[in-house]
């Protein structure tokens, strides 16, 4: 639908629309409110992010959680922390509004001090009373500050160790692409027991053979260039395990990227399909939704896609939104698209993306081509799925 468009980002339906002007108006309130000069202030609208006070419904939210994320991270380089507001301008405007602040003395009065002294016993006991309820309230609300401020700090602390961590543990396995360092001057080959009859036994790529040799579980390496995606992809029995684990099969909140259980790179399915975390720091699927951007998608349609016994090359098909739908919901779900067992039915599925696709990319498919798909969280609904579909072309 022509002219849903917002902040240079496009949508498909009336409703994301609307979301996204929602989003619009609710930043640019913060923004009259936040000086994104002053270190201090920055930091603790970052905080204030972090811990739920502002919640955005579309990608013209993430991009500004982005902003924010990456501004309050470069102002903590510089040394700035949440205290860190004491600027002129903050000074200047408490000034002002003390400045603005009327006088209430009544003409021809002198304003008398009253002290506990001039009430009766009674009343002196009454008004101790509430101070002291008071003064427990204070200290019971500062108690109760003090923890959450604490548990924030530990939360960041660790944010900001897995992601330090993630970012300098898969600087080293690229640098293990094509490494020999494990491969022990062996090539590693894979059998794999499809039946009784039939056995495969496949060799391993030699750039991919060292990292296959630290982590089984390896199954391919995507990369896009111009794009911080340039990961391994792992494969387990389950969907779940690298939710919350990396290559080296330690915790983190990063994940890893990981291939769909049910995905078969031997026997190959019509679509593969890849899931990812969209972390606000931009690790692992973290970006993916700025393919909602029709210029980007142009810039970045080519994804390489090696599984650890040959290379792939991908251009990008579809681009859209969707979401985990019920299991009693009639409705195209993209995650259930492994296999089309005929002509018509991969038709039918590609008329499906091709209606949800926020642009035409130009490409097209045929039953009998490969796809690769790449799957992430998006909050413009609940449940939501942003998702981009590309072709097989080498």
């Amino acid at each position: 639908m022509p002219g849903l468009e917002v902040a240079g980002r496009r949508f498909r339906t009336e409703a994301d629309y609307r979301a996204a002007l929602r989003d619009q108006a609710k930043i640019e309130k913060i923004r009259s409110q936040v000086d994104m000069r002053q270190p201090g202030e920055v930091i603790t609208l970052y905080t204030e992010m972090q811990a739920g006070k502002y919640r955005f419904e579309t990608v013209v939210g993430n991009d500004f959680d982005d902003e924010i994320y990456e501004l309050a991270q470069r102002f903590k380089q510089q040394g700035y922390d949440k205290d860190s507001r004491i600027a002129a301008g903050k000074k200047a405007r408490r000034a002002e509004k003390k400045a603005a602040k009327p006088k209430t003395a009544e003409s021809g009065k002198t304003k008398k001090n009253i002290s506990l002294k001039d009430y009766d016993k009674d009343m002196q006991a009454v008004i101790l009373d509430e101070l002291k309820k008071r003064e427990k309230r204070r200290r019971l609300m500062l108690i109760l500050c003090s923890v959450v401020a604490a548990a924030c700090f530990a939360y960041f602390g660790v944010y900001y160790y897995f992601a330090d961590r993630t970012e300098a543990d898969y600087e080293d396995l690229a640098g293990l692409k094509g490494s020999t360092t494990l491969a022990a001057g062996q090539a590693p080959t894979v059998t794999i027991h499809y039946t009784d009859e039939e056995d495969v036994e496949l060799s391993v790529l030699p750039e991919y053979q060292t990292l296959y040799n630290k982590n089984k579980s390896l199954i391919g390496w995507l990369k896009i260039d111009g794009t911080n995606i340039d990961y391994p992809v792992m494969q387990t029995v389950n969907n779940e395990y690298y939710l919350d684990h990396n290559y080296d099969q330690e915790y983190d909140k990063n994940g890893s990227l990981f291939l769909d259980k049910d995905c078969d790179v031997v026997h190959r399915n019509t679509n593969l399909i890849i899931y990812g975390h969209h972390m606000k720091s931009g690790k692992m699927f973290g970006n993916l939704n700025l393919y909602s951007s029709e210029d980007y998608g142009k810039k970045h349609a080519t994804i390489q896609f090696d599984t650890i016994y040959e290379k792939g090359t991908y251009e990008v098909m579809y681009v859209f939104r969707s979401r985990i739908y019920n299991e009693d919901e009639i409705v195209f779900k993209y995650y259930q698209f492994l296999d089309a067992d005929s002509a018509k039915e991969f038709e039918s599925d590609m008329q499906e993306m091709a209606a949800l696709s926020l642009y035409d990319t130009g490409v097209t498919a045929s039953y009998g081509d490969e796809l690769l798909t790449l799957s992430t969280c998006d909050n413009s609904e609940q449940d939501g799925r942003f998702v981009v579909v590309a072709k097989r072309v080498q």
